[in-house]
């Protein structure tokens, strides 16, 4: 999110009624329901992530440790051990649908 001057871009009359309310402070104006992105959508980090998760999960089946994965990750050996509980109920909840 960038901040944009409001003087560049609302009427004068506009942005002296919101001067009555706010004058000088930050403010921040939602994007409009239809507008809105989840998490990661614009950046596809999302999927970077659950990509580095399954990666983790399967080197952790193949016999490396957690201790072993957070220093190849950088993550702390509390985060790799989460992400190895939750792809294990990902793998489980997936066998069952089929």
């Amino acid at each position: 999110m960038r901040y944009v001057k409001a003087q560049d871009i609302l009427p004068a009359k506009l942005l002296s009624q919101l001067q009555q309310y706010v004058d000088g402070a930050y403010l921040y104006i939602p994007r409009k329901e239809e507008n809105r992105l989840s998490w990661g959508e614009r950046t596809h980090s999302k999927a970077e992530t659950a990509r580095r998760n399954r990666e983790i999960y399967r080197r952790y089946l193949e016999g490396e440790s957690p201790e072993q994965l957070a220093g190849e990750f950088f993550l702390t050996e509390k985060t790799v051990r989460r992400i190895i509980l939750e792809e294990r109920k990902a793998g489980e909840a997936g066998h069952k649908g089929k």
